[in-house]
């Protein structure tokens, strides 16, 4: 399948547009919509919220009548089914564009080819593949749960030059500067939730909530607390924003308490230790439409994330300080006793955040 490179620039222009709902569009995926008439560009869209038109509406609105025989190139399959919006499919079809070229397929299984599959049955010519990796970057977490039932898990940690998170007493504020700081509020507004331990919880009363700047939510706040041992007065239960509870088991009383906080509990499979498994408690997130979990915890499970295969992407900013031997490490990896045990890194990309380094990476997990 071939494209030429006035192809690929207006792909280029949809991914743009699809980007400016990088931190609003959750749970839906991020969709950008270029439509190009005899070479001249007459429509664009974007989906900018859940439950909103989507880029190929908007921009077809934006059209008129000269969407008739054109072309029209989309971040993303166009829908086929009937959601919060009718199927866009139809509005393209309606529309009598020419040709639609999409970056991907949905691997949503309700639409996968089905948009295609119409667009052909109306005499519509179509294409797919042009700039599929870029595409895909900007929905890790709908694609993965959509093709796989999880969500992107990203984890990140700030630590000193020799990779400490935290003296032995657990003082940690601030051990990066104010630039990686303003970093991570970015990270945690294109995040469907942040997820934490209960340790942590119990140590920082943290109230991971998106600061910096408005987006029009919060991410889920989400605790995994087998035994429900957050005190109803935790900063994370105020306002803005849901928090949910991730349990094994839960005493009537305790749970009462905590729901009157205005949190939710939500019961889950225990580990052989009687602790939250960790891979249930992320099915159970992308039951509920979560896409990408930004974790915010302690090395213990951080570690026990990195172990059990679940992490998809490290963000990792080093501070230029040393803390020493006796502070707290980045990951409790008690498995690792040999070199052939090690857990691989690919690192994605490394630069300089204020005074600090932050460091990309994913792990290389055996096929």
């Amino acid at each position: 399948m071939s494209f030429d490179a006035a192809d690929a620039r207006h792909m280029a222009r949809a991914l743009e547009l699809a980007r400016r709902g990088l931190y609003t569009t959750d749970p839906n995926p991020r969709v950008g919509c270029v439509i190009v008439r005899d070479g001249r560009v007459v429509g664009e869209g974007w989906h900018a919220r859940a439950g909103e038109a989507h880029a190929e509406v908007v921009a077809l609105h934006a059209a008129g009548e000269r969407a008739r025989g054109a072309d029209v190139y989309l971040t993303l399959e166009p829908c086929a089914h009937h959601g919060k919006t009718p199927p866009c499919v139809d509005a393209l079809i309606g529309a009598r564009v020419a040709r639609v070229v999409a970056a991907m397929r949905d691997p949503n299984p309700r639409v996968d080819g089905g948009g295609f599959a119409a667009l052909q049955g109306a005499g519509i010519r179509w294409a797919v593949g042009l700039l599929e990796d870029q595409a895909r970057a900007l929905n890790p977490g709908f694609v993965l749960r959509m093709a796989h039932g999880r969500p992107f898990v990203r984890v990140k940690l700030a630590a000193s030059l020799d990779g400490r998170t935290a003296l032995a007493s657990g003082e940690s504020r601030w051990i990066t500067g104010e630039a990686a700081r303003a970093d991570v509020q970015r990270l945690r507004a294109r995040s469907s939730a942040i997820l934490t331990g209960v340790d942590t919880v119990l140590a920082d009363d943290p109230v991971l909530n998106v600061r910096a700047f408005e987006i029009g939510r919060q991410p889920i706040r989400v605790v995994l607390d087998s035994r429900l041992r957050t005190p109803p007065q935790a900063r994370l239960f105020r306002p803005p924003g849901k928090t949910w509870l991730i349990a094994v088991a839960a005493e009537p009383e305790a749970r009462r308490a905590i729901e009157r906080s205005g949190a939710e509990v939500v019961l889950s499979a225990a580990d052989a230790g009687g602790r939250v498994e960790l891979a249930g408690a992320l099915r159970l997130l992308a039951d509920r439409e979560i896409n990408e979990v930004l974790v915010e915890a302690g090395r213990t499970l951080c570690g026990s994330l990195v172990e059990a295969g679940l992490v998809d992407e490290l963000v990792l900013y080093f501070a230029p300080h040393l803390l020493g031997d006796g502070a707290r490490g980045l990951f409790h990896l008690p498995g690792i006793a040999r070199l052939s045990d090690r857990i691989a890194l690919d690192i994605a990309d490394v630069r300089a955040v204020g005074q600090d380094w932050r460091i990309v990476a994913k792990p290389v997990y055996p096929t």
